[in-house]
């Protein structure tokens, strides 16, 4: 009777395991822009970071689209071994007013397209650094990003949250706080080709370890008291 409580135990432990797993594995794979916040008519140096959430299938390609609602005059890319990167204009509807005059075109799409040996494989990441200024008076820009597949998939990261719910695939915000409001800190940059370390993704990790390490702790707790009650029963 003990050994059959033993090993339900021991399954439903595992069934626990594969759901604290399955629950958290899409948390690691959103394309993300690092630092959340900026302050509106400022510079401000950003990151994308697009992880690989395929097994079988590297990112060859990443597409970001500034949207033509919230120009910005100046963008500037950070060189990246192994990517080529292009950029594409739109007129704007609306030019913007600089002390040099007006701006009637803006860059609106920035294309990094990976070489044989530069693509982002699975359980890697890639960041991605562009130089945005003036920032907009307004209260987010939200970058809708194209994440393209060896395999010809395409994730369309450009779900904009709803209702404060965060949808499938949620597109990278960067939240913009008025002129002397204080904003935090950017994260430091992780080295790319590694490990996902980011604050999120950390916390989620660590919880996860906690979780399974009290399921293990647990299914030996089990496993010890089975091999008590067999000796116990021998010497019986």
């Amino acid at each position: 009777m003990l050994r059959t409580h033993v090993l339900r135990a021991g399954a439903a432990a595992a069934g626990a395991v594969t759901a604290i797993l399955a629950f958290a594995g899409p948390a690691f794979a959103h394309v993300t822009v690092n630092p959340k916040e900026a302050t509106q008519g400022g510079y401000t140096k950003v990151t994308f970071r697009v992880p690989n959430e395929k097994d079988n299938a590297n990112t060859t390609k990443v597409e970001v689209n500034l949207p033509t609602s919230t120009p910005i005059a100046s963008v500037s890319l950070k060189p990246l071994a192994g990517w080529t990167a292009q950029t594409e204009t739109s007129k704007l509807a609306t030019p913007i007013k600089t002390d040099d005059g007006e701006i009637t075109e803006a860059i609106t799409k920035i294309t990094w397209t990976a070489d044989a040996n530069a693509a982002i494989k699975p359980g890697q990441f890639q960041e991605f650094d562009v130089s945005l200024g003036p920032l907009p008076e307004a209260d987010q820009v939200v970058f809708k990003a194209l994440q393209t597949y060896s395999d010809g998939d395409v994730v369309r990261w450009i779900d904009e949250p709803s209702n404060g719910a965060e949808p499938e695939h949620p597109a990278p915000v960067l939240k913009l706080a008025k002129k002397g409001a204080a904003t935090p800190a950017a994260a430091p940059v992780a080295v790319a080709n590694t490990a996902d370390s980011s604050d999120g993704e950390s916390a989620n990790g660590t919880a996860i370890g906690f979780g399974v390490g009290g399921l293990v702790l647990g299914l030996a707790g089990l496993a010890a008291g089975l091999l008590a009650y067999r000796k116990a029963s021998r010497a019986g």
